[in-house]
């Protein structure tokens, strides 16, 4: 059984407006989707900015409630538990937030913070709670005085270990790592990764990893799942991911990665259009207005989401 199973969740973001603030419209964040993670993976959720993945995220996790659907978390259905319910899966289930800036609270010291996710969950007290604290600051990476300061004093790489010590202080089993690296310098993106790695075999962690870059994806994670418009387009596996790719947006995003060969030549994909509205979804495929192999079939059906004989599944009537 999969520790995480996620079946046709879906979130809607009501929009208000008027003299009486009634609800006019509704954002639709996540369509639909499932796909499943077990124990020990690692699977990555990529696409554009808006395309509803930190959405899915939180909602596996209820910092956002789901609007339908269900999240099984190791047999347990989360989406029905009261706020005193989902308590002791808190404790098991974390996230790693995308801005280490914002994050953070800039009132407190990294050990005050500790020190509050410690006491709140009961998870440790007295001597035990600062030892804990200490050696959860070396494990990612950084000195015991760095406990004693406050998040204005260390640089952006240096808050995501904090932010990373904090999602790992009550030694959970599951981790959602929302972008987790996209507002460091490039030269700090590798020494996350490389820790969140060394943290994931350490611990046994099994994560959701968040990203729009499939570079990233394709070196971190085991599978992926591709969103577009809050649907779920395609899921494969990293292994062999530029060739096994089928849905054009996927294709197209793999297109857009640098070349590691200076040398190399390939043809670049330009998607032609914009993004629809998440307000107001067109019928039909939502990447019709975008994709090179639109057919007029595509403009009035929602594709599918298909197995493949290796495991994958593509929404595209291209696709054969």
């Amino acid at each position: 059984m999969a520790l995480l199973e996620v079946r046709d969740l879906v979130k809607h973001f009501p929009v208000r407006g008027g003299l009486m603030n009634r609800v006019v419209g509704r954002v639709h964040a996540v369509n639909g989707v499932s796909f499943s993670v077990e124990r020990g993976e690692t699977v990555g959720i990529v696409g554009e900015s808006g395309c509803g993945k930190s959405t899915l995220g939180k909602c596996v996790i209820r910092l956002h409630e789901p609007t339908s659907g269900s999240v099984r978390y190791d047999g347990q259905e989360l989406a029905s538990l009261s706020h005193g319910e989902m308590m002791p899966f808190r404790r098991r289930m974390q996230i790693i937030f995308q801005d280490p800036y914002s994050s953070l609270n800039p009132r407190l010291t990294v050990r005050a913070m500790l020190r509050e996710v410690l006491a709140f969950h009961g998870a440790a007290k007295g001597p035990a709670m600062d030892q804990h604290i200490d050696e959860l600051i070396q494990k990612v990476g950084l000195r015991v005085e760095a406990a004693e300061k406050f998040p204005h004093e260390f640089s952006g790489g240096q808050r995501q270990r904090i932010g990373i010590a904090r999602a790992l202080a009550l030694e959970p089993e599951f981790l959602v790592a929302d972008e987790p690296v996209s507002a460091l310098d490039v030269s700090i993106q590798a020494q996350v990764l490389n820790l969140l790695m060394d943290l994931r075999e350490e611990f046994g962690l099994t994560l959701l990893f968040v990203s729009h870059d499939l570079k990233v994806i394709e070196h971190f994670c085991d599978r992926v799942v591709v969103m577009y418009l809050g649907y779920l387009v395609e899921e494969l596996s990293c292994e062999g991911l530029h060739e096994r790719a089928q849905h054009p947006y996927t294709r197209a995003l793999l297109g857009a990665n640098p070349i590691n060969d200076p040398d190399e030549r390939r043809e670049l994909v330009v998607l032609q259009g914009d993004v629809p509205s998440p307000y107001d979804l067109p019928k039909g495929c939502p990447f019709a207005g975008r994709c090179p192999l639109v057919m007029d079939r595509c403009r009035a059906e929602m594709p599918p989401l298909e197995d493949g004989p290796d495991g994958s599944r593509v929404a595209c009537f291209a696709v054969e």
